[in-house]
């Protein structure tokens, strides 16, 4: 009785075309493939080519200055990264002041730039009415295209001078905390000078911060929109008020993409040139004193020298060059791997 029962089971599978004798019968699932059409596979072309050559550029460029800087690191070997004095015809040439200026320049921005940029992605995509949006984010969009020059210009004829009282407190203060401190000068003596806080990392790096700021609340404002609607209601459906909804949704949601603006800005702030080179008085020593006058960084050594340099000078220049280029290129490449493992960079990349 069984066996009739397969058998006429069988017979039905194959009138319907369900079974199959022989090999055909051992094969596994068929895998499924849909022909994406000309105008995808004309786009992925296109895509993949530009990453490529995006990829074959930096690729030029980093062996282009590691040619030309080939002899001045031959030469100086791995005293390149620890001398600080820049004398390249006399053989005593190296990185080690223009970087510690250039690190400390670009976290005194980011410490200034990043609470601004908090403060104000939260108010355009959290607080905003919505016909004072859109004004509000061309208005930030068009800070970020305003020159360096222009900057540069302000911070040293308007900015400075406004700065040194704040300085000077600062100082008189905090001083007791070295990296504050002013060396040769008493901040309590009412008849001191105010030259030695001119000039200064300090306000080096507030005017770098006015240039990264905007680039970082784009970054974050984008992020913030991103946050899941569901997850908003939800935290208002439970009784928070905006700023709880904002603590526990926006913001944890957003936390990838803010480490990942904030070292955007950093990358833009370690390579700005020509704001810093108005506003610093440059000095070849390591200055570890934010708020004292002299302090250099890598782009403007390159801006101060490239001019009078003889071609050894040249070969010193493009590996300071070089050095700034790996660097910029190592927190970039971090920036962009913690915003793609974080949760709003997954969303956004749906």
């Amino acid at each position: 009785m069984l066996r009739r029962t397969g058998e006429r089971t069988i017979a039905a599978q194959r009138s319907v075309g369900l079974a199959t004798e022989g090999p055909a019968a051992d094969e596994g699932p068929r895998g499924l493939y849909a022909d994406p059409g000309l105008p995808d596979r004309i786009f992925r072309g296109v895509a993949r080519g530009g990453g490529g050559l995006v990829l074959a550029v930096m690729l030029l460029v980093g062996g282009f200055l590691l040619y030309r800087a080939w002899q001045a690191l031959d030469r100086a070997g791995w005293s390149f990264l620890t001398t600080a004095a820049w004398e390249p015809d006399a053989g005593r040439f190296g990185i080690a002041a223009v970087i510690v200026g250039t690190v400390l320049i670009a976290l005194v921005a980011i410490v200034v730039a990043v609470p601004l940029a908090v403060c104000g992605a939260l108010y355009i995509s959290e607080y905003a009415p919505p016909g004072m949006r859109g004004t509000l984010i061309s208005v930030v969009d068009l800070m970020a295209a305003v020159p360096s020059v222009v900057y540069g210009l302000w911070g040293l004829f308007f900015f400075e001078g406004a700065v040194l009282p704040t300085a000077r407190w600062i100082a008189t203060y905090l001083g007791w905390f070295p990296p504050l401190g002013v060396i040769g000068a008493d901040p309590r003596d009412p008849l001191a000078t105010e030259t030695v806080y001119t000039s200064s990392t300090l306000i080096a790096g507030i005017v770098v911060a006015l240039m990264v700021a905007p680039i970082i609340c784009s970054v974050m404002r984008e992020v913030f929109t991103q946050a899941p609607a569901g997850e908003r209601e939800g935290a208002y459906a439970l009784g928070a008020t905006r700023w709880g909804m904002i603590r526990s949704v926006v913001l944890p949601f957003g936390k990838g993409g803010m480490i990942g603006g904030t070292m955007l800005g950093l990358g833009r702030a370690l390579g700005e040139t020509i704001a810093v080179y108005l506003i610093i008085s440059p000095v070849f020593q390591i200055q570890w004193h934010v708020l004292q006058s002299g302090t250099s960084s890598v782009s403007s050594l390159i801006a101060l020298r490239y001019g009078e340099a003889s071609p050894f000078g040249m070969s010193a220049l493009m590996a300071a060059g070089l050095a700034l280029f790996v660097m910029t290129l190592i927190v970039n490449f971090v920036a962009s791997s913690i915003v793609a493992r974080s949760r709003s960079g997954a969303a956004s990349d749906a």
